[in-house]
Parts: C-alpha cells; structure tokens; sequence
C-alpha cells in the first residue's frame, strides 16, 4: 500500500529544481513555480519551473535556464488565466511585459500563490511593504493525525476522570476473578456431589455450594454494574469535555479556516466523530478490557495445567493478529472513505434544507433528490464493499479459532477414558476453556471497531491541530479607551492561494468620519471591511486603530467595540429578544426598545404575536427580508460600538423605511467611525468622504460632489444608476 502511495506522489517544483540545478540544494530559492507548457513555442509540453531566487527570476525549460531577469528591474508579476490554460507575465519598471511561462489550467493555483509571493518580495525591495508581512502562499489545511498520538492524547485528557478509571478496572479485576471461581466451584459440585454416589447424606454441604454459586453470581452482577456505571459516568464526562473543546477550537478558526470546510464535515467532527469515540469508550473498550483479563487469567490458568495444550489452543492467535496487523492500513481507509462519504451526504442535505425556498422556487426538488440519491448510493457502494470483506474474513477467522475446540475435545475425551481426568475437571477445563473462545470471538471484532473509532479519533484532533490564521498576539495591547482613528498603511490581500483582491491600500479614517466604500462588485469592498474586523490579517501592510497595529489588540477585545450589519443578515432560532441582545446579553429593555426605535424595528415587532418575545425560527424564516434587516440593525446600535461597520445595511428596505434608518443613522453616526458599503449610491451622500476602489486600489476619495465634479468613475457609476432608475420608472 505504501509503495503504491508513493508511485503516485509527485514531485513539488522545489523537488524538480534541485533535480535540474542542484546547486540550489544550497541555496534554497525564494518561490518556485512548476508548469507544463513552453513558454516560447505555443502549444509544446514541457517542464517548465520559474524561480525566484535572491535577486532574479529564472525560468527553465526542460532542466535548461533560457531567462534571466533581476528583480530590480521588475515591477509586479500577475498570473492570468485563458482557455483552459495560464500565462504568468513579469512587467518591468519600464512598463514592458515579459512572458515568464504557460501552462494548463490545473496550474492556475500554484501560479497565482507563486504571483503573490513574488509581488511581496518586490514590495519589499521598493521599500514599499510594511507591518509583519506573512510567506505562507497557502492557508492551512486540516493535518491527519496518526491514531497512536490521538490516543494518547485523549488518555491526557482524559486525566480529570483517572479516579473514576482507576475504580472501574478495579470492579473489572473483581469481575474477572468471580467469572474464574465460578468454574471451580462447579467442578466441587460435580465430584462432591451430584457425581458422589453418598451424596444423599450431604445435601446440607451442597445447599452450601449451591447458595456459593449463587453469592458469587450476585457478587459478579454488583460488581460488573458498578463497573458500568463509573465507566459511563466517565466515558461520558470525557466526551462532553472533547465536544466542548473541538467546538471552541472550530469557533476559535478563522473565518477563512471554516469556509473551508463544509457545513457537513464540521458537524461530523463536532458531533457524529466525537458520539462514535464515546460509543467505543463506554460500549466497546469495557467488553475489550473485560475479555482481555479474562483472556489473560485463563491462558495463565491452561498453561499450569498443560502448557502443550495451551499452546495448541491459543496457537491461531497470533496468526490473526498478524492478518490483522498486513490489513490494518487497508481497513482504516475503508472506514475514512465510508464516513467521508456519509459527511458529504450531509454536506448536501445541509445546503437543501438552508436553501429550500431556492429548491422549491425553481422546482428543483426532483434533481436535488437524485443528487442526494447518488450521493447515498456512492457511500452505500462502500458499506457493501466493507460488509463483504467483513462477511468474508469473520467466518475464516472463527473457523480458524475454533480449532482449538476440536484439540480440546480430543484433549478431555482421551483423558476421562483413560480415566485421568473426573467429570468435574472436565467441566472446569471446559468452561475455563469456552472463556478463552469468548474472549478471542469478541476481540476478533475488535480491529473492525477499532479502525472505526481511530478514523474518529484522527479526525477530532486533526481539527484540534489545524493551525489557525488568526492568532492573538503574545504580548497584546489593550486599549484603554478607542477614539475611533484607523489608518490602513499599505495594505495588500488575497485569499487563499488566489490572486490579490486588493493592492497596496492606504487610507486614514479620522474619529467620527462617515467613510462610503464605492466600486463595483468584485473590487474588495467587502474584503476591506473584513480586514477592518479581522477576519483575516493582511498580507502586507498594516492597519492600526489609535496607532496600535490591530493584531496586537486581542480579538474579543477588539470586535468587542465594532458594531456589524453585514450584506447576509444571520438571526438565531429563537425570540426576537434574544436576538437583539445577543451582543449585549444584559441590556437593559430600556435600551433595546430605543435601538429597535431607531432601526425602525419597534413598529413591527410590537405587532408580532407575541411581540418582543415572539419565536422567529431558525435565520429567522418568519420575518420578511426588510424586518430581519431592521433587527439587526437594530443588534448592531445596541452594541454601541465605536466602529460601525455597515455593509449594504439598508439593502433590503423599501424607500420608505429606508429614508427612516438613513436618518436615524445620520444621529447615530455622530462621534462614532463608520465604514459602509451600499450599491445604492445615494444612501452614502451624508457620508464624510467616499473612497472609491477599482482594480483593488483607492481610485478616488473625496465628498459627493467633489466626485461628481471629477467625473471619474463615481460619476460613471452614478449616472448608470440614474440611468436604470429612470428606464424603471418608464
């Protein structure tokens, strides 16, 4: 199996480099870029590999250096896709452009990674980046975790529940010396009595026995309850803790770390892996330690009375064991692929059920159900595949331990007619024998459920693993007070492994200044806000509020004094209240009926059924579009925050109320910084300046009619929505 993984893996650019010029083994570039296609002859496959090294890039085609040119002479490198294909073109101070290199589509990603680290460097050499500038060209990905180190480090977590452990292994050990004594008991009732022809004058001495037999089966029972209740007590408390922690870290992501993940995985790793490892512990694992000791006493026990005869009964053993072990790996990824599968099955059954007004609304029910179908079938093709293997390997595997059952009855037979062995030793040898058969039958499932919980185990502290973006810093700067003063110094980003959204941005937002963000769909508006609450940390530059670098402010700190009302408004299922005060969860009704008044919330609010009180449903699918963009508004004013951040916060409004929320912001904004998007220009005229973005840079900044008069790309969009209001009215 790993000599086929290996077979497949290829090369990474850096790997093909030091293969073509292995001097670089010395001196490591810088970036390094593989394609497929020659850059000089259209159409002609090739190794093609441009490196930035520590003052040119280089390109090589085919292990040969065919360019050369200094960074110095550089000024950006961008990465632009065609048919199919990608070309990566350098253009010098000069303003001349230079084909670096070609190749297909499935090169895309890595050209625009190597473009963007490459521009940083450039950035750099200009004296033009500044802040803490990350290299990373890639966002983190989820690691696999190795079952061994997930187990033990759920043992170290486990640590707090160790007294109940402790008790629980204690009650196994009892458990199994009863299960040992009951045979023995059973052989002095046989000899001594029931096989004794002057057992008539000893009934006394056999209700004895028989009243032992019963105390021990009684003291058996207590004990295997008490062993299950401090086991559940435990397995459950362990794994309440490990949902709780692998939830805080989900919450503790970035956003960029979450969206990369579907709703269905995460929830299969927050809830369906964390259920199976608590399945394992407190159904699974006490059947395994209570037929491993009972294993371990009787092979003892077999190996004092005739160590040959023991041998020959536990000799298929370690041949399964050894099976098992050459199968293991291949189990394992039977199981992964299984719930993978069953993840994506969720996945999909998550974006139905979100979007089921979409579904119904251009009837699509009928192809949304067959994508479902197809998805359960894939995933019921791989159960089959597991259960034939299991249907299989379980009965071979049960003959092959039965053996030791047929040399057992050739062992008992020849001895009781020789007359060496009494009827009693033969029913303690036999029942002593049955426990090592039960054992081995129970732990020959055990790789199965095992491999199960492992893949669980792998996949929870995978997630505690991922590294995480976002970190706060470690020596943190609390502000005592914020004033509201932001300044974004030359500030690049991009996301993921894609091209830069926005370039070397710079921009100072006074205490109190109402800024509008203006351009079209796609320039970065959206990402700048996002830059602003730090749901992602620049690429290059920085952005400081009251001259503290915002990645020095603790996050809850920070977000602690941003107010939100985002494009997609998110309410909770539950009331109306709840809600409004999900930020501020001690408001007093005072205030959030004056934050409702002022959102133009409070008319329609006092009307529902139940009024503030009323059960809004899950993203609130009750209230209209306008009345969920109303209360979160509304949310947001009672938040009081210093910074306000208002993306398309009145899209959803008629004009009517609109023209209300614009005037109740017009009070609200006052002394407090407020950055607001909306495509709807005429809702941003009271703004202090508009900022217009094109092409990701600041293209203009200035008041509405300063724009205007510039008839630059304001002006543009204003008048072609004019234009669109007046062909509406006609």
């Amino acid at each position: 199996m790993r000599k086929k993984e290996k077979q497949k893996r290829e090369p990474t650019a850096t790997e093909r480099l030091f293969a073509a010029a292995p001097s670089y083994r010395q001196n490591p570039p810088r970036a390094c870029l593989a394609t497929d296609l020659s850059a000089t002859v259209a159409g002609k496959r090739c190794e093609t590999l441009v490196v930035c090294a520590a003052d040119a890039l280089e390109v090589w085609e085919d292990g040969t250096r065919t360019r050369t040119v200094p960074l110095a002479e550089l000024a950006h490198v961008t990465s632009t896709g065609g048919v199919g294909s990608v070309e990566l073109v350098a253009e010098t101070r000069t303003g001349e452009a230079l084909l670096l290199a070609r190749g297909t589509a499935k090169c895309t990603a890595d050209a625009a990674a190597f473009v963007r680290t490459v521009n940083r460097i450039l950035r750099r050499l200009a004296g033009e980046a500044v802040g803490r500038v990350s290299d990373t060209q890639a966002g983190p990905r989820i690691p696999q975790t190795s079952a061994k180190s997930a187990l033990l480090r759920l043992l170290r977590l486990a640590k707090p529940e160790f007294g109940f452990i402790a008790l629980t292994v204690l009650f196994f050990i009892a458990s199994t010396a009863v299960s040992l004594v009951i045979p023995f008991i059973n052989r002095h009732m046989v000899d001594d009595y029931i096989r004794n022809p002057e057992a008539s004058a000893l009934l006394a001495g056999f209700l004895g026995v028989v009243l032992t037999l019963l105390a021990v089966n009684l003291a058996g029972r207590l004990f295997g309850m008490a062993r299950t209740w401090f086991l559940t007590v435990a397995g459950n408390r362990l794994v309440v803790r490990l949902r709780d922690t692998v939830f805080r870290r989900v919450q503790e992501l970035s956003v960029g770390s979450v969206y990369r993940m579907t709703s269905g995985e995460l929830m299969k790793r927050v809830n369906g892996d964390t259920n199976r490892i608590k399945n394992f512990i407190v159904d699974v694992l006490p059947n395994i330690l209570e037929q491993g000791l009972l294993l371990l006493a009787v092979s003892v026990y077999l190996f004092w009375v005739d160590w040959r005869l023991a041998l020959l009964i536990l000799l298929p053993a370690p041949l399964i064991t050894l099976a098992f072990r050459m199968f293991r790996r291949f189990f394992a990824q039977l199981a992964r692929r299984t719930r993978d599968l069953n993840a994506r099955g969720d996945a999909v059954l998550h974006d139905v059920f979100s979007g089921i007004r979409v579904v119904k609304a251009y009837g699509m029910e009928k192809r949304e159900e067959e994508r479902f179908v197809s998805m359960a079938a894939t995933e019921r093709d791989a159960q089959l595949r597991q259960e034939k293997i299991w249907a299989i390997l379980m009965p071979i595997l049960n003959f092959v331990m039965g053996i030791g059952e047929f040399v057992l009855l050739y062992f008992v037979g020849s001895k009781m007619i020789a007359g060496e062995m009494t009827a009693g030793e033969m029913s303690q040898l036999s029942s002593y024998a049955g426990m090592i058969y039960s054992p081995l039958a129970v732990l020959i499932k055990v790789p199965r459920q095992l491999a199960l919980a492992s893949v669980a185990l792998s996949n929870v502290f995978g997630l505690l693993d991922a590294p995480n973006e976002i970190v706060d810093s470690a020596t943190p700067t609390v502000p005592t007070e914020v004033r509201g003063d932001i300044v974004l110094d030359r500030v690049s980003f991009g996301y993921g492994d894609g091209d830069e959204i926005l370039h070397d941005i710079s921009l100072h937002i006074a205490p109190g200044e109402f800024i509008g963000l203006v351009g079209r769909s796609g320039v970065g508006k959206s990402t700048l806000i996002n830059l602003l609450m730090r749901m992602y940390d620049v690429d290059d530059g920085a952005i400081r509020l009251d001259g503290v670098d915002i990645r020095d402010i603790p996050q809850a700190e920070l977000r602690r004094h941003i107010g939100v009302v985002l494009q997609e408004n998110f309410l909770f299922a539950g009331s109306v209240w709840q809600n409004l005060t999900y930020a501020k969860p001690d408001a007093m009704r005072d205030e959030v009926i004056r934050a409702a008044k002022y959102a133009g919330a409070h008319e329609f609010i006092v009307n529902l059924p139940d009024g503030y009180n009323t059960y809004i449903g899950e993203r609130g699918y009750t209230l209209s579009g306008g009345e969920r963009q109303r209360i979160a508004i509304a949310r947001a004013l009672l938040h009081d925050p210093k910074l306000l951040i208002l993306d398309e916060a009145t899209s959803a409004l008629d004009t009517e109320t609109e023209k209300l929320i614009q005037d109740a912001l017009s009070l609200l904004t006052k002394n407090r910084t407020t950055v607001a998007i909306a495509h709807r220009l005429s809702t941003l005229r009271s703004a202090t300046r508009l900022v217009v973005l094109d092409g990701g840079r600041v293209a203009e900044v200035g008041t509405h009619a300063e724009l205007m008069e510039r008839r630059g790309i304001y002006y543009g969009l204003v008048m072609a929505q004019r234009e669109m209001s007046r062909m509406a009215e006609e």
